[in-house]
């Protein structure tokens, strides 16, 4: 027996050949997603896709869930881990997809396909190389996601379907999928930002503002971080050659106060190591850098950027890999500011590079792209180091809901 809430019940039971599905954080949009993928290739020689943004993501977020429940309706054939891609005993096959080679997509047809996060995509992945591909077949599609901004090409996909025949059009918040209680939205509520609130759990399109840091007022951050106790000191990092960013700070009941800097043209890892002993001689040093130095190799002997810190003496904290841009600056403007109006970043006078970073760092119009430029590096800096200890995304215990179900059949998920 698959069990949906009522709300995911209504996704999975439309008939329509598309169809968008804006939700919130939790909801369930990936039980829903391996939910859509069986039933498609429960019918009998069906080729179905599920795509990410990237190939990590498709492996992470759906393979091991989608193989074992396969694999407890006895439907699984065959599995290949190398190329992502189950056999079922029907005939059909599921494969999983990145994102990020958009030629390798192309040429192929489609009976069904999901888009999942499908709000990280972008316009002519879907027009210019999936569309296409379901096109002889008739195939169906599912956009499956968190809202951006208004304007964005998931907030226009979703008003499209809204008004379009033989599309479908769903908006759910986090507490309708069944999964999260009301304790842990109202903690969630308390830990970020009203902006982000809305926007991740809320499901709520909200309009450019253009100011990435919107939480960011130069007259509540910025003040004097002195007498402050420096046993121990957190470091935000970002790699760029010129400038070699680094955000210090301390932490003091859970608030993060940021009293120095290091921005140097033409530096090297090394370098910034001994910077950072020759300033803070007496303290534990914790650094948080950007995840892609574990691949990054800067010295002649081939060590990676993560390595030499560790060589140095310093305490590395990193993820696997870098969250979302917009995760990272939803955790910043959350520390900022939260939505009950209590701020828990400051920021020295000193600090210009990092003040200067945060403040004038704008989107692109009409999307969430931000404008490339060399203010960047500082504020990627704080937000590696703010995403990892403070992150917006929370670990939550999932238990699916039972007020809404379908049963398994000997000829599919109905």
């Amino acid at each position: 027996m698959i069990q949906l809430s009522k709300a995911q019940g209504e996704i999975v039971n439309s008939n329509k050949r598309f169809r968008t599905a804006v939700c919130g954080r939790r909801f369930g949009k990936t039980f829903v997603a391996i939910c859509e993928l069986m039933r498609h290739a429960s019918d009998m020689n069906k080729n179905v896709w599920y795509v990410a943004p990237s190939y990590r993501q498709a492996k992470g977020i759906v393979w091991e869930q989608l193989k074992n429940m396969l694999k407890e309706y006895k439907w699984l054939e065959q599995s290949n881990e190398a190329e992502l891609t189950l056999r079922l005993k029907s005939g059909s096959k599921i494969t999983l997809k990145g994102a990020e080679n958009k030629d390798g997509l192309r040429g192929v047809g489609l009976d069904f396909l999901v888009m999942d996060e499908y709000q990280d995509l972008d316009e002519e992945l879907w027009k210019n190389v999936l569309r296409p591909t379901l096109s002889d077949r008739k195939g169906k599609a599912l956009f499956i996601g968190t809202p951006k901004g208004v304007g964005s090409f998931s907030h226009q996909m979703y008003s499209t379907a809204k008004h379009t025949d033989d599309w479908d059009a769903f908006s759910f918040k986090t507490i309708d999928g069944g999964i999260v209680d009301q304790k842990e939205l109202e903690d969630a509520k308390r830990d970020l930002d009203e902006r982000t609130y809305q926007q991740e759990y809320e499901s709520t399109f909200l309009t450019y503002a253009g100011s990435v840091y919107y939480n960011f007022d130069r007259s509540e951050v910025v003040k004097p971080c002195s007498g402050l106790e420096k046993m121990q000191i957190h470091c935000g990092m970002d790699f760029n050659y010129s400038p070699f960013s680094v955000a210090i700070s301390v932490i003091q009941n859970n608030c993060l106060y940021f009293i120095d800097e290091i921005s140097i043209n033409e530096s090297s890892t090394e370098q910034i190591c001994d910077e950072l002993k020759r300033r803070y001689p007496n303290s534990r040093i914790h650094v948080y850098p950007d995840a892609a130095g574990k691949q990054r190799r800067t010295s002649a002997g081939g060590r990676t950027d993560i390595s030499i810190l560790q060589n140095a003496g310093f305490n590395v904290h990193y993820k696997n890999a870098n969250p979302p841009i917009r995760d990272r600056v939803n955790a910043v403007n959350s520390k900022l500011k939260n939505s009950q109006g209590i701020r828990s970043v400051f920021i020295d006078p000193k600090c210009k590079q990092i003040i200067k970073s945060l403040e004038s760092l704008q989107y692109r119009e009409n999307s969430y792209q931000v404008e490339n430029t060399e203010n960047t590096h500082m504020s990627d800096a704080v937000g590696y180091l703010i995403d990892y200890l403070y992150p917006v995304k929370r670990e939550i215990d999932i238990q699916q809901p039972t007020r809404w179900s379908f049963s398994k059949t000997t000829q599919g998920v109905r």
